[in-house]
């Protein structure tokens, strides 16, 4: 959304000698204060943007600036058409395929000779694509947001500040400040719902530093031990290479790796039946072995 207000912003900045905020945030539907910083942006990015004051001021771009195209060789324009169409992939009115129009004629060729294409959409596209909207009018116009929360405690009603929004490990997130808690959470999207806008605007924080490094949402916690029958290899190979596990002289997969949920641990365990075996360490073994004596006597009850 914001990608393609830029654009839009210079492609009318080109077209005509002056205009003002107002103007802009009307034709774009934002507020003045977006606008300003969308400005910002452009001038940051390089855009020699001129801001007159007074009566008969506005805002302009210096004579003479044109882009030039040709600064963008075949591979750059590869790259810029594969990363819009990724984020095409999880727009729900294909809006960045306007950028691509406007600013990649070769679109044709391009897709001939492109050998990678990114979609970063799921299962619940539509809902998905919903709340990432709202989100980026939320954050681009420094709005609270609330929705209804599920987690592994239940559910809950939570009110804070969006700041970023983050693609990771096959999984959206957004970087919000809880109000409760009065600290920055990561929160899954496809655990959010209910989510709407306030008309509460708040006041931007300094993200912590370490906050900005994705690796401190997903520590380290479990290093694991498991063997595996070597019927799935394909699998172990399928989801984490071929560095993680030995074969021993028997011809089954020890596997060693670090995971960061215990939830995700042993639900990966349980689909493999009994082709997979937790070593360790044992506390989790001990954990796991609890969990199959508590559910066997489900089925057991059902075969009566």
């Amino acid at each position: 959304m914001k990608m393609n207000r830029l654009i839009g912003i210079l492609t009318l900045l080109l077209q005509k000698e002056k205009v003002t905020a107002t103007q802009l945030a009307e034709r774009f539907e934002v507020s003045k204060r977006t606008i300003l910083r969308d400005i910002d942006d452009l001038s940051i990015a390089g855009i020699p943007i001129i801001t007159l004051p007074g009566y008969h001021g506005g805002i302009q771009i210096a004579d003479g600036f044109k882009i030039d195209k040709t600064y963008f060789n075949t591979t750059d324009l590869q790259a810029i058409f594969t990363g819009l169409q990724s984020l095409n992939s999880i727009s729900s009115h294909n809006q960045y395929d306007q950028i691509i129009d406007k600013f990649l004629p070769e679109k044709n060729r391009l897709v001939e000779s492109n050998h990678l294409l990114i979609d970063l959409a799921s299962h619940y596209k539509d809902s998905l694509s919903s709340k990432i909207k709202l989100l980026e009018e939320a954050i681009e116009s420094t709005l609270s947001i609330t929705f209804t929360y599920y987690s592994r405690q239940g559910e809950a009603t939570i009110t804070c500040d969006p700041y970023l929004i983050i693609y990771q490990w096959s999984n959206w997130y957004v970087l919000c400040y809880n109000h409760p808690s009065q600290q920055f959470e990561l929160l899954k999207l496809n655990r959010i719902w209910n989510l709407s806008l306030l008309d509460d605007v708040f006041t931007l924080q300094d993200i912590p530093h370490e906050l900005l490094e994705t690796s401190s949402y997903f520590p380290s916690n479990y290093e694991v031990t498991i063997l595996f029958d070597p019927s799935v290899k394909w699998r172990i190979v399928e989801e984490y290479g071929l560095d993680y596990f030995t074969t021993q002289p028997n011809g089954k997969l020890l596997f060693k790796f670090p995971f960061t949920n215990k939830d995700y641990l042993f639900s990966w365990i349980l689909g493999f039946g009994n082709l997979a075996e937790l070593l360790e360490p044992q506390e989790l073994r001990n954990e796991l072995k609890n969990i199959l004596l508590k559910t066997l006597p489900l089925y057991n009850e059902g075969d009566k």
